[in-house]
Order: structure tokens, then sequence, then C-alpha cells
């Protein structure tokens, strides 16, 4: 299995890239980001590209990949809503229309988030804004197209946060995480359970469109 990842310099990217390498049945990933990740694997490839609403000056590249898994994205903290949808949703639909135009057979998975408003029309500006994109992804002809909401996230086996201040507070909460875990399994899941999570998928598609968090870790508990 070919794999193309976005965001693979993120807390989850991170934790999906590890994943990915570790797997015997993937033979290739190829992180597009806008700078280098600073890791070197025999399975890794890594193409550097300046703009992401803009992939025509790479589409040679995109093309004989079995799955793609976007985990780009940023905080609304602070962000109007037209700046928001401009990076969340338009340069999420850049990629993804470009992929689906040169990889029909592709399974596109998205990185949403818990809470996110499928309607469009809730009050929470950044649950419209990613409802909508998800919505407009699963309107793509990709082979299938698969939408994770994971709630809190665990890094784990190393990934950290870029954000310092998240970084540090990971570092806090990490012990308590690990005792709600098990507790809370529709609240919490870890870098790791999200990876093989999307592993499992692409390679065996799921019976919903839309995994929840708890749907993520039921699919990790049958494997590794």
């Amino acid at each position: 299995m070919k794999i193309l990842l976005f965001g693979a310099t993120g807390m989850v990217g991170l934790g999906v890239l590890r994943e990915c390498l570790l797997d015997p049945a993937v033979e290739q990933v190829t992180s597009i980001g806008r700078s280098r990740l600073g890791q070197q694997h025999e399975k890794l490839r890594e193409i550097v590209h300046a703009d992401f609403f803009n992939f025509s000056a790479i589409e040679d590249q995109l093309s004989g990949y079995d799955a793609c898994f976007f985990c780009l994205g940023v905080s609304s903290v602070g962000m109007k809503e037209a700046d928001y949808t401009r990076i969340t949703y338009d340069l999420t639909l850049a990629a993804a229309k470009t992929l689906a135009r040169l990889n029909p057979g592709m399974t596109f998975i998205y990185v949403s988030g818990a809470s996110t408003d499928s309607s469009e029309h809730g009050s929470v500006m950044w649950a419209r804004v990613k409802g909508r994109t998800e919505n407009a992804l699963l309107r793509l002809p990709f082979k299938a197209a698969y939408m994770f909401r994971p709630g809190i996230i665990q890094p784990l086996h190393g990934v950290k946060s870029k954000t310092a201040l998240y970084q540090a507070i990971y570092v806090v909460i990490g012990p308590l995480l690990s005792f709600l875990k098990p507790r809370m399994p529709k609240y919490i899941t870890t870098t790791q359970q999200v990876g093989l999570a999307m592993l499992k998928v692409a390679k065996d598609g799921a019976p919903m469109k839309v995994l929840e968090g708890e749907d993520i870790n039921r699919v990790t508990s049958v494997i590794r």
C-alpha cells in the first residue's frame, strides 16, 4: 500500500507516520509539507511544496497512491470564520479535488474533530466549517472517504505537539489520561490508535463514513 500523508509535522500526523512506517503492508509513505521532517526511513519519501492551494507543480508526483491520510489542521482560537474557512475548507478541498482526479481508486481519510457539525448551521464556528469540509469530501469521487472525529488525543511513543503550551499540558496530564482512557473510550484516544485505525480502514473499509472517538478505539481493539 502506498500512502500520501498531509500534516506529518503535527502531533497527529507524526503519530500516524510512525504507524505507517511500522506496518509491513505499507510499501511507501509520501509526506507532503512546506518543510522537511528531519527524519529518514527507507519507506519515507518527502515532497516539499509551498502552495497548498495549488498542486499543479507537483501533480506528476501525486498519482498511484492507495490512500491519503489528511492530518493537517489549525486551531480556530482567535480566528475569524473567513480565515478559518480558507485554511480548513479551501486548502483541504484543493488537495482532495486534485487527488480524486488523479487517484479515483484512493481511500481518503480526514482528521476532523469531536462535535463537528454535519448540518453546517450550528452556533459553533469551527464545528460548522469542519462539517462543511466533511460533507464536501464525502461528495468527491474517491473509492471511499472517511471522516475521523477524535476527541482528546494522547500523544504516545515520543510524539509531541508543536505548540509548546499544549505539549506542557500533555506532559502534566499524561498520567491522568492513561488512567481515564479505558474508562472514557468515547472521549480519549491516542496518536497510536488514530494511526492504526487509519491503516485498518484504508485496508478493509468501515461500516460508517464518520468514525467518532469510540469507533476509532473499537477499530484498533482487534489489532496490535
